[in-house]
């Protein structure tokens, strides 16, 4: 994954938390129902990518052992 999805997904994480905090800072529910959407949704695409680098990090393995024979 790249440096620039990383930091997309943490900031989603980030502004979903600042967004939950101001929710209930204001008792505005669809607010802060909106950021823990924004939290999840960030987490959820973050484990994604993680998922498809550790996938891309093995095919590397196997690849890089079937060349070394």
């Amino acid at each position: 994954m790249g440096v620039f999805d990383k930091a997309k997904d943490k900031a989603e994480q980030v502004i979903g938390e600042v967004k939950e905090k101001l929710g209930q800072a204001t008792d505005n529910k669809d607010l802060e129902n909106s950021g823990k959407a924004d939290q999840v949704s960030g987490e959820a695409k973050e484990a994604g990518h993680d998922l498809r680098d550790k996938a891309a990090g093995t095919v590397q393995d196997i690849k890089d052992k079937f060349n070394k024979n």
